[in-house]
């Protein structure tokens, strides 16, 4: 990500929820014997939110114009963190919901940011958490 702003509400709520969990850089530098799924789990998802964010065009003031927004690659980014989600739901603990509400924010998003926006239930992701309006 190229900003310290957050995207969106959503997002900047995950993030607050999530900043004391092992950062990225860590990962790569102890054992991840060491780790738990947990913090693994989170790191994935906040990566996975943050570069959905990107290719939305969030970062900037206006996302219409944005040079990121790819919503080819935002759609892969979402479906991804929507199967993550969906299937470590139950391991997410209380920050689940806020979790589910990021990832809505950003089926949002992309509804919005389509010029043909899918069918609810045909969305980026939507075959895990089911149709987002």
């Amino acid at each position: 990500m190229t900003t310290d702003q957050p995207a969106s509400t959503d997002q900047a709520s995950t993030e607050n929820l999530l900043e004391g969990h092992l950062d990225a850089r860590e990962v790569e530098i102890v054992d991840l014997a060491d780790v738990s799924a947990q913090e693994i789990i989170f790191r994935s998802i906040v990566v996975l939110m943050s570069a959905a964010a990107e290719k939305l065009g969030l970062s900037d003031d206006d996302p219409t114009s944005s040079p990121r927004l790819d919503l080819d690659e935002a759609r892969k980014l979402i479906t991804a963190l929507s199967g993550l989600v969906a299937g470590s739901a139950e391991h997410l603990g209380p920050q689940a919901r806020v979790v589910k509400d990021g990832l809505q924010g950003l089926q949002r998003a992309f509804r919005e940011a389509s010029a043909y926006p899918d069918e609810p239930g045909e969305g980026p992701g939507e075959k895990f958490t089911g149709p987002v309006y």
